[in-house]
């Protein structure tokens, strides 16, 4: 009854269908100002010229030194280790997996500053394992390993989550046609499986990536902010917005990053929009002598 009221009311009454559609594009303008808005205000404060002139600024140089060599060494250790643990939990089912993957992505949730505490009292001096790494002479704690550590906590979970999902996918089919045909298990992964998951692999190592190079809690409360030592890109925006005539430096730095997210941005979508083509062609069609594998 209600609804039929409505319906009879006067036009004036009822929103209309202009009405209706202002409000919906001004909400997507609003929307889309408010997140480009920001990004273009890094390149428009100052001239383009003085942003480059700042990039060879030392605490620029010396943080882009830092952060590309503890990125590279983190991403390596989240490709090697997060490859099989994301491998071994899209394949296995177990009691507790469900336990292990929400272990697994709770770096993702934690707040940045708890996951560095936590890295302090685990591997640093008066940690869990300080005794340990004491003995062997090995310090974790405010320096570059300290950072490597920090990146790996905070991007490794991407890039797991993803490769779990990028394994899930794979044609169990196309698995089994290359069993059948006498690959092994080892033969199998590397010819089959990981062509099919590495589109998927290839995004999760991108947004890794991208989520390292923006770390800056976890970072500087294990690492600290020592220039040229543990002071990473994102750091050193903090560290130069404190400085007296500092603002130059910081735009510099944040127009760099801006720069290198847009790039990891493209990568993820070009990985992502690539399939192999061949994995099929090469189980399907293989030759008498590459029966014989193992």
């Amino acid at each position: 009854m209600a609804a039929a009221q409505a319906l009879r009311a006067p036009i004036p009454r009822r929103l209309s269908p202009l009405l209706l559609a202002i409000l919906y594009f001004l909400a997507v303008l609003v929307a889309m100002g408010f997140m480009v808005l920001p990004v273009l205000a890094i390149f428009v404060h100052v001239s383009p010229g003085r942003l480059i002139d700042q990039l060879s600024n030392p605490i620029v140089t010396d943080a882009l030194i830092v952060t590309a060599k503890t990125t590279a060494i983190a991403q390596v250790a989240v490709l090697v280790l997060g490859t099989p643990t994301a491998y071994f939990l899209a394949t296995h089912r177990f009691p507790g997996r469900s336990l292990a993957i929400t272990l697994v992505e709770l770096p993702i949730v934690l707040p940045p500053a708890v996951a560095g505490v936590g890295l302090l009292v685990a591997f640093g001096r008066v940690g869990l394992l300080g005794s340990t790494f004491d003995w062997l002479g090995i310090n974790v704690a405010f320096n570059q390993a300290a950072v490597v550590l920090a990146v790996a906590l905070v991007a490794g979970p991407f890039y797991v989550r993803q490769g779990i999902a990028a394994f899930e996918a794979v044609d169990t089919n196309l698995v089994a046609a290359s069993r059948t045909l006498g690959a092994g298990p080892v033969r199998t992964f590397f010819r089959v499986t990981l062509p099919l998951a590495s589109g998927g692999l290839g995004a999760g190592q991108a947004i890794a990536l991208a989520r390292g190079l923006g770390e800056f809690g976890a970072t500087i409360m294990f690492a600290g902010s020592l220039q040229g030592k543990t002071q990473t890109l994102p750091l050193a925006v903090y560290y130069s917005f404190e400085l007296v005539n500092g603002l130059d430096i910081s735009l510099a730095i944040s127009a760099l990053l801006v720069l290198l997210s847009v790039a990891i941005l493209l990568s993820v979508k070009l990985v992502t929009a690539w399939r192999p083509g061949r994995t099929t062609v090469a189980v399907a069609g293989r030759s008498d002598s590459d029966v014989a594998l193992d």
